[in-house]
């Protein structure tokens, strides 16, 4: 049976459960349960803490799990990498006191810089020789500065408008991009590759919708080349001569533009359909 790790709580727990419900797994009932048993697909799921997700599957004790990739890093466990997942996106930077004499990462040697992610942050600067004492909070890193207990942060940056209203400025290059990913640990399970391609098909189905249309059958070489699908169209002759009916694949965000092109060339009977799951 494949043991799956998903997180219990967070901005990546609810995503989560949408997107293995999406790919046809049962999910728990009550935020309370930490396992969870889904007979009919050959899996159990573990319900844990975001942040020891990767342990666990590093650790063989579990196959794979869901968790980002700033997690994963930070842990230093021997789990890797399967596929990102499209969510929870986030972008990590350092920021110190505005006007300050800290405006370059060179300037953080011998510095205390307060982070949730001490592993991540102290590898990202000794990979460019500079050495400084990592303070490790647990959350609210913006007011270490202001609290004396650092002299500059490490954090998650939106806008920035949390790190500005505490002081802070943004500086020197960005640590890491991070988004949510499926990881898998040192034994492979056979039946990895099939949550995998659910999970890529979730991905598909939320990018892309069916398109359909009738046109005159002169005209499918400028209709294909305005919407050409993951493939190529499907293509089949109308009871009306000369003229086909088309069914391709187009993004969600490019439908509405799409189906004024293919109307300008003389597409009737336009319409869009939503994919709910699809494989690749």
């Amino acid at each position: 049976m494949l043991r799956i790790a998903v997180p219990n709580k967070g901005s990546l727990s609810e995503v989560a459960a949408e997107m293995l419900a999406e790919a046809g797994y049962s999910g728990r009932r009550d935020s309370r349960q930490l396992v969870h048993t889904d007979t009919r697909n050959g899996v159990e799921f573990f319900y844990l803490r975001p942040r020891d997700i990767a342990t666990y599957v590093g650790s063989g004790a579990l196959h794979v799990g869901i968790t980002g990739r700033d997690l994963l890093l930070d842990s230093g466990s021997g789990a890797e990498e399967i596929a990102p997942l499209d969510f929870a996106d986030s972008t990590f930077r350092f920021a110190s006191p505005a006007g300050g004499e800290i405006t370059d990462i060179a300037h953080l040697a011998g510095k205390r810089v307060a982070t949730s992610y001490p592993k991540l942050v102290d590898d990202f600067l000794l990979e460019r020789g500079v050495r400084s004492e990592l303070v490790k909070l647990d959350g609210a890193v913006e007011s270490a500065v202001q609290l004396g207990v650092a002299d500059a942060v490490a954090d998650v940056v939106s806008t920035g408008a949390t790190l500005r209203a505490a002081g802070l400025d943004i500086f020197g290059p960005v640590i890491l991009q991070s988004t949510a990913l499926l990881i898998g640990g040192p034994s492979p399970h056979p039946g990895s590759d099939r949550l995998l391609r659910r999970l890529k098909g979730v991905l598909v189905a939320r990018k892309y919708a069916i398109l359909e249309y009738d046109l005159p059958a002169e005209k499918i070489e400028e209709a294909s080349a305005i919407a050409s699908g993951i493939e190529a169209p499907t293509v089949s002759p109308l009871h009306r001569d000369g003229w086909v009916a088309v069914r391709v694949m187009v993004r969600r965000d490019d439908a509405n533009e799409v189906m004024d092109r293919l109307y300008d060339i003389g597409a009737k009977g336009i319409f869009v359909t939503q994919v709910h799951a699809a494989r690749f």
